[in-house]
């Protein structure tokens, strides 16, 4: 099995929807937040935005721990630019995306209910889909409507996975 990243802006449900693909594809899921430097988390919480400097070990981690899964792994990681989704792609050929498409104002709103929860601020919506760069054009990527049923994104996941395999 090839990696997956699951992405999208904060609140689009990457992180919801890689724990049931785990439990189904029983794949390993590596959380992209949890490998933010301090000073990453830090801006975070204090309502600063990453710039592509924050980002660039951030996502050379990640790349890193896509390598330590040669038999497929996904991971929930914003990818917002192409330039960032290019150097996943480096660090892990034949990498696939799964776009959790959302409006800012359903970001917002599924942010604010997890504020208490996560170091990520719901002021800092309007700088993620400032940054967004959707994967529209790029092969390899599936787009899906983020506000679907859990069991739902689910089910097109697996299904998009069953046609790439034939």
């Amino acid at each position: 099995m090839i990696s997956i990243v699951l992405m999208g802006v904060a609140g689009c449900g990457k992180s919801t929807l890689g724990v049931e693909l785990a439990r189904v594809l029983a794949r390993p899921l590596i959380e992209g937040d949890e490998f933010h430097p301090q000073a990453n988390v830090a801006k975070m919480r204090a309502g600063t935005p990453l710039d592509d400097a924050d980002r660039y070990g951030w996502l050379a981690a990640l790349g890193y721990e896509l390598r330590r899964y040669p038999d497929g792994a996904l991971l929930a990681c914003s990818a917002l630019k192409k330039a960032y989704r290019d150097q996943l792609r480096a660090a892990a050929p034949g990498l696939l995306f799964v776009y959790l498409e959302l409006t800012p104002e359903e970001a917002r709103r599924r942010l604010e209910i997890r504020a208490e929860k996560h170091f990520f601020q719901a002021n800092l919506v309007t700088s993620q889909f400032e940054a967004l760069e959707p994967p529209l054009a790029e092969p390899g990527v599936l787009t899906l409507d983020a506000t679907l049923p859990l069991s739902e994104l689910t089910q097109r996941v697996i299904g998009w996975l069953a046609t790439r395999a034939q």
